[in-house]
């Protein structure tokens, strides 16, 4: 098997095995990898890739929106935020803003390294619960 096609064999196991709050974390590290790349292309008048890599980025924050649980409190105030970060992302896209794009990163990095935390936490409650019993 090539390097390539084992990296993605290792990949895709990832995915299949990752637990919600990682596939979570993974979309949060996708769409940053995305929206990096967009700033690329713009700083290269490159236009097409920048649209496709916002693209990217918008896909993977409407997938976090309908993953939102109305039953929870906190859902509720994340909508309007992923709301707000699709707008800006269209606007950036429209207007080849870097500024824009800059914002919702800063957003998705906030929300990815939450994110992060509240995993650590929980793995550490878990432990603490295992080693316990």
């Amino acid at each position: 098997m090539s390097p390539n096609k084992q990296h993605q064999a290792y990949k895709n196991n990832a995915v299949n095995t990752a637990s919600g709050a990682e596939l979570t974390l993974m979309l949060y590290n996708g769409c940053i990898k995305f929206i990096k790349q967009a700033m690329k292309d713009l700083d290269c008048k490159n236009y097409e890739a920048k649209n496709t890599n916002i693209q990217k980025a918008q896909k993977i924050i409407q997938e976090l929106m309908i993953t939102l649980d109305p039953k929870i409190e906190i859902s509720n105030q994340f909508l309007p935020l992923y709301e707000y970060m699709l707008f800006q992302l269209k606007e950036a896209n429209i207007k080849n803003d870097t500024s824009l794009l800059e914002e919702v990163l800063g957003y998705t990095i906030e929300f990815r390294d939450t994110w992060k935390q509240v995993i650590l936490e929980t793995r550490k409650k878990q432990y603490a619960q295992g080693a316990h019993v």
